[in-house]
This record gives C-alpha cells, structure tokens and sequence, in this order.
C-alpha cells in the first residue's frame, strides 16, 4: 500500500500511522553529527544551589526555560531554604508561580517535598534516585536533572517530550513511555555521553525536529533519520 502524505493534524500522531524502522545502528553517526552541532548544550535554566534547581525544574513542565527564569529571579529571593517553601501559605505560593501553569499542582508538590526535605533530609536535597522520586513532582526526569547538574551524579537520561519525539523519529526507540525511552538510550549510548545527550536531543527538538513541522532539510541528520523521508514528502 502506497504511503499517503500527512496532513498538519497528522504529524504529532504520525508513529501511529508509520512503522519507523529500527535505526539503532546509525546511532554512533547520529550522535557524532548532533555533538558538532550542538557542542554547549546546557540547561537554560537558571540556579544557583540543588533546591533552586529541583525547584525550577520541577516548574519548567508544561513551560518554557525563559518563563520559568523570570519567576525564579524573584522566588529564590523570596524562598532560599527548604524550610521557607516548606512553611509557606499555598495561596500566597499559587500566586507566585501562577504564570508557570499548573500552578496549584506545581505549588502543593514543591511545599509538600519541601516539607519532606527538611523532615527527612535535614533541609537538604537527596542525592539519590531513590530519594528523589519518592517526592511529589519529582520524576526520573527531574531526578536525573539534578543529580546530573546539582551533583554531578550520572544516574541516566532525561527523558522529556523532546528527547522521547526525536529518539523516535530518528528510530533510536520504538517505546512512549519514558523510563524505557531512557532505556534504549543507555543501551546505545557512552557512558561519559550520559549527561549531554539529553540535552542536545532537546535543543534540536526545539531548533529542528519541531513537533507540528520539523525543518528536515536544514537538519544534520536528515540523511540518517528514517522519519526524513515522511516529512519531505509531505
């Protein structure tokens, strides 16, 4: 059966209508050419301490890095301990972070694991994984995050919306949920990788493999990607 082109509805959905074939061997050259391109990958979000980035980065779902860092310029002023999130009235914490989004989650999730941290952890973050994602808000995303950039703790790969939609267009991965997405990625990938893949994943997420219109002919990996040749021919 011949192939029919994608609409603009289509594209988020399009792994339901195409079988990406298993490209884990074009791996190594993927991952080659992503580094050249994107050689200072970081996190844009900004912290200075383990609670200041578990606290934005727990904010940054369902955000962007510039709004967060516009809000935490002025939380981490108002809030510089565990114990200030921990005793703080919800109300007043809503407002603060009402333009993050899901603001009344987000807000009951930080005082409540801040809460934790300083009953259970002296007023400081864990540094196990464990630990952390036994806090509310707080995934093997987030988890990884920190330990990664708080504690130069290698525990595995950020898995968020960017890295899961590239890693399966570029057919790295046939799985949606997250913690085998990082799965597939750790049987691919070095061990001294570990802590950039992720985020070059997200910045050509962000730059080039764009969920509604990936830019497939500015891509560097275009020639390697099997998901390519659907976008191209749209």
């Amino acid at each position: 059966m011949p192939e029919r082109k994608l609409k603009k509805a289509d594209t988020q959905d399009f792994f339901s209508e195409y079988n990406i074939p298993d490209n884990r061997h074009n791996f190594e050259r993927i991952w080659a050419l992503l580094k050249e391109e994107y050689p200072e990958a970081k996190p844009s979000l900004n912290y200075s301490n383990p609670l200041e980035l578990l606290v934005a980065t727990v904010l940054s779902a369902q955000s962007t890095d510039v709004q967060i860092n516009k809000v935490t310029e002025k939380l981490f002023e108002k809030y510089r301990s565990a114990a200030d999130y921990a005793s703080a009235d919800l109300r007043e914490l809503e407002n603060d972070l009402y333009s993050t989004g899901f603001y009344k989650t987000k807000a009951k999730n930080i005082k409540t694991a801040a809460q934790i941290i300083v009953e259970k952890y002296n007023g400081e973050v864990p540094k196990t994984m464990e630990e952390l994602i036994s806090l509310p808000g707080v995934g093997r995303k987030t988890a990884n995050i920190v330990l990664a950039r708080a504690f130069g703790i290698i525990e595995g790969i950020a898995v968020d919306t960017h890295v899961k939609r590239v890693s399966r267009r570029l057919g790295l991965t046939k799985n949606h949920d997250p913690e085998k997405i990082e799965k597939d990625l750790l049987s691919l990938a070095q061990k001294e990788d570990l802590d950039s893949i992720s985020m070059t994943l997200i910045y050509h997420g962000r730059k080039i493999c764009q969920a509604r219109k990936p830019k497939c002919p500015s891509c560097v990996v275009n020639k390697l990607c099997p998901s390519s040749i659907i976008f191209m021919n749209q």
